[in-house]
């Protein structure tokens, strides 16, 4: 709200302005502010002009005026009607410079409400004015301090500066800018795109200007990360008759500056991981992929080695062909051995201010490193073994472990789950460097995002063939994934009982009677009602391979049995697809293997009918499942297999085998007549 009395509000901003100052300020600072609160706009404006020059590359200065309350008296020049259009530029300047210093300069300009002041002036029909703020604007919304969202609040903002990009380059540059560094996540992206992003914007790739070139670009990479939308709009938009994706290519070639061959690879990566393009498209495997190895070379600095192998690492992480023709890439996989000894004592770094902050960010190279390996070693055995022989590279995933990073801890976990899918290397590499150990240790009170992976590579590791399996019992996993499969997080749950039915295969019985101890029947009953469907199976598949072996499955039924039964009924009762049906008459047919628990079954008669029933179910999958259960519930070598073929011949079970013994389906007609054969020996 504006108010008539000025000399009032002058008089209560100057007051606002001296209080709590710092005796360091210097005499000339508050002679600045002072000239601020002068009634001759001549001398206001000179006063705003000198201030301009005063803090120009002078930090100190510009903390003084902050400090003394130039900001509030500033932006009220700048939102005054009565000021002129030079002085409410000028203010704008110097408000954009007080925005480059420190970010606590930036959260002083937040406080005072600059956002709302800036848009505001926006709508001034004078274009250096408008400028001038959005040059303030860019350089506020750059900072990390600045919440992106403040970009969004009032819908018209957006529409208004889409009106706004036809009026100047600067226009473009700046408002480009705002809109790469605010579009955080899929409700940004599609704010953006439903506001004419994609249409206002992509005629500026061709741009005279490479600064609205670039920012354009910009805005495109993060416009199409992750988004189907737009890479598939993207896809089919010309400008002067061409493609966009031929124009990204053309910015991808070697005479580009390479933050516009990274920017413009980035745009291909998002569009090729969307579908909008082809993974064997040439512009992906011609052209993309290897610009995104060139940018790992060590010749590229700090920052474009981290950008080029991350988005190499998103490329590649889901397709089995372009992680082979990225392994055999310029080396690649020995290139990214560099990674981990930079800056080298010999570095050819000889700016010490480039050398102090690539020290402070060698970190970044080790994480995307990892990342690379990842995705080159998701599905391929010899990349992996190529990997893993490359020089010291399990000690240095070791390392990475226990790195105070949590981002290089999680590229290091991601890494070795990568690798942990091979056979081969569970057998040897994995074994001689004992990597259960860091791996059980980061599993200790790590976030959820670490734990999620690490309790994956676990679930490898605890494969029956793996020799880390016995070591990580003694170590005391059973107690840590029981607790994993009572966590809210679903991708834990799944991990945490899928670790567990991996450890019950082919397990002696007293690591069987651990698990069923330390999950509780309780808990057993929790996972098989969990509306997960990868949670039952695995349940499932545990309850399995907990009830197998003879000796096992009776002494597991004769503590468990009720509960066990009670949770089968249940299950073949409810809603459920054919997987997990099938997976629990496959349950029964194990315990119907049993020489004592098979009783538990006989005398239940709601569990003989639902047999029955799906002896005759339209699903061969489930019939054959059943007949499992007959089988094994009449083989005559066993002991009281008269009395309950008896028992089953009354119930109609036989006059059932007949029928399938003229199925057309090879597996049931086989199985019927081989248990028909036990009524007949």
């Amino acid at each position: 709200m504006l108010e008539t009395e000025s000399s009032r509000i002058s008089e209560i901003q100057k007051n606002f302005a001296y209080k709590c100052v710092d005796q360091e300020v210097t005499a000339s600072s508050r002679h600045y502010v002072d000239r601020l609160f002068d009634l001759d706009p001549q001398k206001v404006l000179q006063g705003v002009i000198d201030m301009k020059n005063a803090v120009i590359g002078n930090n100190k200065q510009k903390a003084n005026l902050i400090v003394l309350g130039a900001v509030p008296r500033l932006l009220y020049l700048l939102q005054q009607e009565t000021s002129s259009t030079e002085l409410r530029t000028e203010c704008a300047v110097v408000l954009g410079s007080l925005a480059m210093g420190t970010e606590n300069n930036v959260k002083s300009l937040l406080d005072c409400h600059i956002i709302p002041a800036l848009l505001q002036g926006l709508l001034s029909p004078d274009l250096k004015f408008i400028e001038a703020c959005l040059r303030c604007l860019r350089t506020i919304f750059i900072s990390p301090v600045t919440p992106e969202d403040l970009l969004y609040t009032d819908a018209t903002v957006i529409s208004h500066l889409m009106a706004l990009l036809s009026r100047s380059r600067y226009t473009q540059e700046y408002i480009c800018q705002i809109f790469s560094h605010c579009c955080k996540g899929p409700d940004h992206q599609t704010i953006l795109f439903n506001h004419g992003a994609v249409q206002n914007i992509a005629h500026l790739l061709v741009s005279t200007s490479y600064k609205v070139r670039m920012q354009a670009l910009k805005c495109f990479s993060v416009l199409a990360f992750e988004n189907p939308q737009v890479s598939m709009t993207l896809v089919n938009v010309s400008v002067d008759g061409e493609l966009l994706p031929q124009i990204f290519v053309k910015m991808l070639q070697r005479d580009k500056p390479i933050e516009m061959q990274l920017t413009s690879a980035k745009c291909l990566t998002s569009m090729c991981r969307a579908g909008a393009i082809r993974t064997d498209d040439s512009c992906i495997v011609l052209k993309t992929l290897p610009c995104l190895v060139r940018m790992c070379s060590k010749e590229r600095l700090l920052e474009e080695r981290v950008e080029g192998a991350e988005t190499l690492a998103y490329l590649i992480e889901t397709d089995v062909e372009l992680q082979r023709i990225a392994s055999i890439t310029d080396h690649l996989i020995v290139m990214l051995a560099d990674y981990f000894k930079y800056p080298s004592s010999v570095s050819a770094i000889t700016d010490i201010k480039r050398l102090d902050h690539d020290l402070k960010h060698a970190h970044e190279l080790r994480q995307a490193a990892f990342k690379l390996y990842a995705s080159l070693g998701a599905n391929d055995e010899d990349i992996r073994k190529k990997i893993i022989e490359t020089e010291n590279m399990m000690d240095r995933i070791v390392n990475g472990l226990s790195e105070s990073s949590i981002k290089v801890r999680l590229a290091a976990v991601r890494c070795l789950h990568s690798l942990s899918r091979s056979v081969q290397q569970l057998r040897t590499s994995f074994q001689d460097h004992a990597v259960w150990k860091p791996l059980m240790k980061v599993l200790q009170n790590a976030p959820n995002e670490i734990l999620i992976v690490a309790s994956s590579t676990l679930c490898n590791l605890l494969l029956e063939f793996s020799p880390s399996k016995e070591p990580i019992l003694e170590s005391g996993a059973i107690e840590l994934l029981c607790s994993l499969t009572q966590s809210e997080n679903l991708a834990l749950r799944v991990n945490g009982i899928w670790a567990l039915m991996n450890m019950a295969f082919q397990a002696e019985q007293k690591i069987k009677s651990d698990i069923l101890r330390g999950l509780s029947t309780e808990q057993l009953f929790q996972l098989l009602s969990d509306s997960d469907v990868n949670v039952l199976m695995k349940t499932l598949g545990l309850l399995r391979n907990l009830l197998s072996t003879r000796p096992h499955i009776d002494h597991i039924m004769s503590t468990h049995g009720k509960q066990i039964m009670q949770a089968v009924t249940l299950i073949l009762e409810g809603e459920h697809n054919i997987e997990v049906k099938e997976q629990t008459l496959c349950i029964l047919a194990n315990i119907a293997d049993g020489t004592t628990a098979k009783e538990l079954i006989m005398t239940n008669d709601d569990i003989l009918q639902k047999i029955k029933y799906y002896m005759s179910h339209s699903n061969a999958k489930l019939q054959l499942a059943a007949m499992f259960c007959i089988s094994n519930l009449i083989w005559n070598e066993e002991e009281g297999s008269q009395e309950r073929q008896d028992k089953l011949r009354d119930m109609g079970i036989v006059d059932i085998l007949h029928k399938l013994s003229q199925s057309s389906d090879p597996n049931l007609c086989d199985k019927a007549k081989t248990a028909l054969q036990q009524y007949l020996a």
